[in-house]
């Protein structure tokens, strides 16, 4: 089993990194096979609407000058993804939203190659938006058929300056919780 996780931030590991390799920590000991992408230093544009992956139907964006189309082979051949992003002015970073429109447009007209994943969103905070960016990333899992996984509480962090997140003790536990979950339920999809 193969859980893909993709950081939007860009700040390569920073408080977003730090909460998805909280869960990716308790996927690991469960045995699963974990990889995670960070966006920092890449430039990630939306989709163009171009519908050329409908016409073409090869499970590729038209749009080749960044790494999505890796990322989507990566994202096709996961059992589970993990979506993760700060929150930029009370929402998801460009990068990551861009990333959920191409992957999602690519998804649908290929086949819905993710219905039936595993989703899972993961989000750092400052203050507010939090839950905003969360509802963001879980529509994508819904619009793609995907199964969400929960935790004990919303799976959001809090902090602002690299490393703040590791004193939010509820937010470090929700990240564990989650990644616990996620595991039993890609055992019980994948006995």
């Amino acid at each position: 089993m193969k859980v893909m996780a993709f950081n939007g931030s860009a700040r390569k590991d920073g408080n977003t990194a730090i909460l998805i390799n909280h869960a990716l920590h308790e996927l690991a000991q469960e045995g699963i096979d974990t990889e995670l992408i960070q966006f920092a230093g890449k430039k990630v544009s939306g989709c163009i609407a171009c519908y050329k992956c409908a016409e073409l139907k090869d499970g590729t964006c038209a749009v080749k000058d960044d790494p999505v189309n890796e990322w989507i082979d990566k994202m096709r051949a996961a059992d589970a993804v993990i979506l993760g992003s700060p929150v930029y002015f009370s929402d998801l970073t460009a990068g990551i939203k861009g990333f959920i429109e191409r992957a999602g447009m690519v998804s649908r007209t290929g086949g819905d190659f993710l219905k039936h994943k595993i989703g899972a969103a993961v989000v750092a905070v400052r203050r507010a938006g939090a839950i905003h960016a969360f509802d963001s990333m879980n529509h994508f899992f819904l619009i793609t058929q995907m199964i969400i996984v929960g935790a004990n509480y919303w799976n959001t962090g809090i902090g602002r300056n690299v490393g703040e997140v590791e004193s939010d003790r509820e937010g470090i536990e929700t990240m564990q919780v989650l990644g616990r979950n996620m595991a039993w339920l890609l055992k019980q999809l994948h006995p």
